[in-house]
């Protein structure tokens, strides 16, 4: 942890993010902090094993997934809003939902070697990888904690029982410059990126950031420079991603035109050279909002309908998109749906057939 010490560029002023807010994240608690909510410190939510991802993310041991608090973007919608919008309880949470910034979430503040104890635990448990979800704005305290885990622990009580060796994924939402991903170039093995969309007014909308298309669609092309596919067989999991890009699309109901330019986009730079994952979950958060987040930014009001559902299909077979994965449209009980959204202030965030929590930002290990 950075205590009081002063942290070093790109800290100070930040421009670790295409917001460029240029903020002084000089300590661990510093004031103000950076449109992502955040100081210099590295505050986690949470982290698991989770068996909910793609079959070559999961694979059998699940995937050691670890979630930063704080966001760079700030979607209207975000499942995670917990611990990226920070909605409960922040006196500067009214001002970011206007896109005026900073919001702060759930979690705490943890150092170098609690972050790299965290990665040698989840892989002596039996994760397939370490699965780190939207840091975009914490990268330099990550990979020195990742640097960390790979010397290996400083005694072998509950750090896995030996240094890290299992891949590290980088699961981001791709609001992301080329050089902070340079950053990742000697830490990460498998980019998860999302594309939510190619179209400026939705992302101004939804995502408080216009300038989202082009930024991720640079961001994606630098990760697929720094990594190639590649998978490996293994016992009982099949095949497992340990090299690679995967990206991932959001089908936001409503908004089809904007899925078909990211399929389009994706069939004519990504072909042969990244997965596709095609997502169908999206859930109405706006009763979980405050009376002051803008209505206009809390997303479309219902989920996907089956005839949106074929729809996509139908373009995926145009665009001749056949490497990934593609979600089950979502079922016919939204409460039903809806209690498979994660919960930071529980121990285990998701239902208990989806995750074994390993440590929580209030319990420590458990």
């Amino acid at each position: 942890m950075m205590g009081d010490m002063e942290a070093p560029a790109p800290y100070a002023p930040c421009r670790l993010c295409p917001r460029r807010c240029g903020v002084m994240r000089r300590t661990a608690s510093a004031e103000p902090p950076g449109y992502c909510g955040e100081a210099a410190g590295l505050r986690l939510a949470g982290a698991s094993i989770h068996r909910g991802e793609e079959p070559p993310i999961t694979g059998r041991g699940g995937s050691g997934t670890i979630f930063v608090s704080g966001c760079n973007l700030g979607c209207g919608f975000c499942q995670n809003r917990q611990i990226s919008l920070g909605l409960r309880g922040n006196p500067g949470a009214a001002a970011a939902r206007r896109g005026a910034g900073p919001f702060k979430g759930l979690g705490r503040l943890v150092d170098t070697e609690e972050l790299a104890r965290i990665c040698l635990t989840l892989q002596g448990r039996g994760a397939e990888n370490i699965n780190i979800v939207t840091g975009s704005h914490a990268v330099p305290a990550l990979v020195d904690g990742i640097a960390a885990a790979r010397r290996g622990p400083a005694s072998g009580e509950g750090r896995g029982g030996g240094p890290l060796s299992i891949p590290v994924l980088w699961n981001s939402s791709a609001y992301e410059v080329p050089e902070t991903l340079e950053l990742l170039s000697g830490a990460v093995e498998v980019f998860l990126p999302d594309l939510k969309t190619l179209d400026r007014s939705l992302s101004e909308r939804y995502y408080n950031a216009p300038n989202y298309p082009e930024t991720a669609a640079a961001a994606i092309g630098k990760m697929l420079e720094l990594r190639r596919l590649r998978f490996e067989e293994r016992a009982g999991s099949g095949e497992v991603m340990v090299s690679g890009v995967m990206v991932r699309h959001l089908v936001l109901p409503g908004h089809l035109d904007s899925t078909r330019k990211v399929l389009r986009w994706f069939a004519e730079h990504c072909a042969g050279r990244a997965l596709l994952s095609l997502m169908f979950q999206y859930t109405d958060m706006a009763a979980a909002r405050p009376a002051d987040f803008p209505a206009e930014r809390t997303g479309p009001d219902r989920r996907i309908s089956e005839a949106e559902y074929h729809t996509v299909l139908g373009w995926l077979r145009e665009y001749g998109v056949e490497d990934g994965y593609c979600q089950e449209p979502p079922g016919s009980d939204p409460a039903a749906d809806a209690e498979w959204l994660p919960d930071f202030e529980r121990t285990n965030p998701f239902p208990s057939e989806l995750s074994t929590p390993v440590w929580h930002w209030r319990e420590g290990f458990v």
